[in-house]
């Protein structure tokens, strides 16, 4: 794994005793094609992976979680990850929202 860490972006440990990480590469799709707005918010997404107010499971996929961070009223940033093992995941996407999705919430600040 050792070379592969080198490229992370950032590599962030959530309340739920697992690291998420992206690669830069991946960071660009995101900015690039998913979500343009979040160009330049890599620090609200880690803060959100480390400090989450609210995290909720998938109901399509049991391993990803939904995790919500608070910016102000009405306004979430959602940083998406799927854990891959017991001391593992990745970054799927992330994005602004006004409001928290359905699922499992599993953790609560």
């Amino acid at each position: 794994m050792g070379n592969l860490e080198k490229n992370y972006l950032f590599n962030v440990h959530t309340p739920l005793g697992f690291a998420v990480h992206v690669t830069k590469e991946y960071w660009d799709v995101i900015i690039s094609e998913k979500h343009p707005v979040m160009r330049g918010a890599e620090n609200k997404v880690k803060e959100a992976l480390r400090d989450a107010d609210q995290i909720r499971r998938s109901k399509s996929d049991l391993d990803v979680y939904l995790i919500y961070k608070k910016e102000r009223k009405n306004r979430w940033t959602c940083a998406v990850a799927k854990r891959i093992s017991q001391s593992e995941g990745f970054l799927i996407t992330a994005y602004p929202t006004d409001s928290i999705k359905e699922g499992e919430e599993i953790w609560k600040k």
